[in-house]
């Protein structure tokens, strides 16, 4: 036998031994040499004010919607698919489940559980407060269609009643968060902060891009009973919003004269921008002002009856 030879044999029968005589149970749990030291964790900077007031102020909207979403998809809201992310605020005034086709169905059932993801994202990083008491009844949505329009529908319109209808409803929702957070974006200091909006921005911007891509492809068809088409409410909705909110024309509905589309030459207006197609800004008064339904940050109302949360939005009604 040659030195090589030997060699070869001692280690394998080293090898061998080792793996025969230490129980595995012990050898998979013996620590494997690391390359280098783990650093210690940093724990986050704490974040300014100002920026805890922004985050904490679309807790309201967050909550909206998640509410929204959830019963029309399932007839239940957050007390039942994350009770704790609602902090024993009261349950929503007249949410119920809609009447929706199963492909739209199925894609507010993913807006609800994307809003419960963002609540969760929002609270990981402020500790914001409760859901606040909300009024998603079809009496407040009726409400909201006929100041609209001028007049009254005759019926009421019922948001739950088909999925048109909804739709309809929800036309605005994803829409306001997207400009408060377009707006809030270059008021934040932190990169915690500004991260944490840009991925609420990116969600919202995508469910409004889907509602009113699906609106857009109906546009000219009739809401029953009212012999009005769907391009006719999405603008009276915008137009609507833009007069309550006092700021000039932020919001736009799906078919527009063409100096107002894209670069000033289509009519068609499946994304809302401005004449670079940049989204719209809206700040937490003007947001306020539309939530609200009665064009004044300062009187809770509409969809808040007992008003939004947090230090901006009670800042408000606290002065009036």
């Amino acid at each position: 036998m040659t030195f090589y030879t030997y060699k070869f044999t001692a280690t394998i029968v080293v090898f061998l031994t080792f793996f025969l005589l230490v129980p595995k149970s012990d050898a998979s749990t013996l620590p494997l040499p690391l390359p280098f030291p783990l650093p210690l964790p940093h724990p986050l900077p704490p974040l300014p004010q100002s920026d805890v007031g922004l985050l904490e102020f679309s807790l309201n909207l967050e909550y909206q919607e998640a509410e929204f979403f959830l019963h029309g998809a399932l007839g239940f809201g957050l007390d039942v698919v994350a009770p704790g992310l609602s902090g024993g605020g009261p349950p929503p005034i007249g949410a119920r489940k809609a009447n929706l086709d199963p492909l739209t169905r199925d894609i507010i059932l993913q807006f609800g559980y994307q809003e419960v993801g963002n609540l969760r994202a929002i609270k990981r990083t402020v500790t914001g407060f409760p859901r606040p008491l909300l009024n998603l009844s079809t009496e407040i949505f009726a409400s909201g269609i006929d100041r609209a329009f001028g007049r009254p529908l005759i019926p009421p319109f019922d948001p739950y009643a088909n999925t048109i209808n909804y739709l309809l409803a929800s036309y605005i929702f994803p829409y306001v968060g997207l400009t408060e957070y377009v707006g809030a974006n270059p008021n934040l200091q932190s990169s915690t902060s500004k991260q944490l909006v840009a991925g609420l921005l990116g969600t919202k911007s995508g469910q409004d891009a889907v509602i009113r891509e699906y609106l857009y492809e109906r546009a000219a068809l009739e809401v029953h009973p009212y012999g009005i088409t769907v391009a006719e409410f999405t603008n009276r909705i915008s137009e609507l919003g833009n007069r309550l909110a006092r700021a000039g024309l932020k919001h736009e509905g799906l078919v527009v004269p063409p100096s107002n589309g894209a670069d000033g030459k289509v009519a068609g207006n499946v994304l809302s921008g401005d004449q670079n197609s940049l989204s719209y800004a809206r700040t937490p008064e003007e947001t306020l002002r539309i939530l609200y339904l009665t064009g004044d940050e300062h009187g809770p109302g509409g969809f808040f009856p007992g008003g939004a949360d947090g230090r901006i939005a009670r800042s408000y009604y606290q002065k009036a």
